[in-house]
């Protein structure tokens, strides 16, 4: 088992039945679920765990604690060559493609805080439950990404290419109703509810004929899979870039970066 330091030895990802229903939760509330290297791992197992059980016929994703996942762990990132940034962000992409290639409807349920790889990983799923006091950011451009987890299929998908564009490079913070409104989320709860909600959706989800939910899966998301390749080479090139180091110094240093395009 996969055991986080930082979380008193627990595992990154609890996982628990509820009827038909894998309920898997980021379990690094101390650090508002960031996504690290084992997060990742653990994540992708739970997934792909879930879609081959047979007494398992929906899934929810959420989050431990006050936020839902804050996104890539920064503080375990750095400038790095071609080969470990490949390998990086093909662990991150195995947790997507689980789910987009996966026969079972997953659900997000997001309390607080979704920005960055964290907010694209709520939008990977088939269905997002939000509490109104969410908030769902894509970050990326500010520590000098582009962004990845399908985020370039999910985001344009929901919300069209010209607004997905503007949030991707300002990384503006949405939250409250312009959630349901833009389309960000698929319906908001009270707070502290949406991890409920999600259930009762999920127990719907798990009445309907499973071949054809598989089939809705497939045939509304043919060309998303090709999107990831494109990421991958993307982040890939920009994680060797002085602008990404100096995007992460400065994230360390509580600073504003200083871009230069090199």
């Amino acid at each position: 088992m996969t055991v986080d330091t930082d979380n008193e030895g627990m595992p990154p990802v609890l996982s628990s039945d509820h009827g038909q229903v894998r309920l898997l939760t980021l379990n690094r509330p101390r650090r508002h679920n960031a996504i690290d290297i084992p997060l990742r791992h653990a994540l992708a197992e739970g997934l792909e765990g879930a879609m081959t059980d047979q007494g398992v016929r929906a899934v929810i994703l959420t989050g431990q604690g006050a936020s839902f996942c804050s996104g890539g762990d920064i503080t375990t990132m750095t400038r790095m060559a071609e080969a470990p940034a490949r390998d990086r962000l093909e662990a991150a992409q195995r947790v997507v493609r689980a789910i987009w290639a996966g026969p079972k409807p997953v659900i997000a349920a997001v309390e607080g805080v979704a920005s960055g790889a964290g907010a694209a990983l709520a939008l990977a799923c088939d269905r997002v439950v939000a509490a109104r006091g969410a908030q769902l950011s894509f970050t990326f451009s500010r520590v000098g990404l582009a962004g990845d987890l399908g985020v370039y299929a999910s985001l344009p998908d929901r919300i069209g290419a010209a607004r997905a564009q503007q949030l991707l490079m300002f990384g503006t913070a949405i939250s409250g109703e312009d959630l349901l409104t833009l389309g960000l989320v698929d319906a908001l709860t009270e707070n502290g509810s949406a991890r409920q909600r999600a259930l009762e959706d999920a127990a719907a989800l798990s009445a309907v004929a499973p071949l054809a939910l598989r089939a809705m899966k497939r045939l509304l998301r043919p060309d998303w899979p090709e999107v990831l390749d494109r990421e991958l080479a993307a982040q890939v090139a920009l994680f060797d870039t002085a602008d990404f180091a100096e995007g992460i110094s400065a994230f360390r240093e509580r600073r504003s970066p200083r871009f230069t395009g090199i």
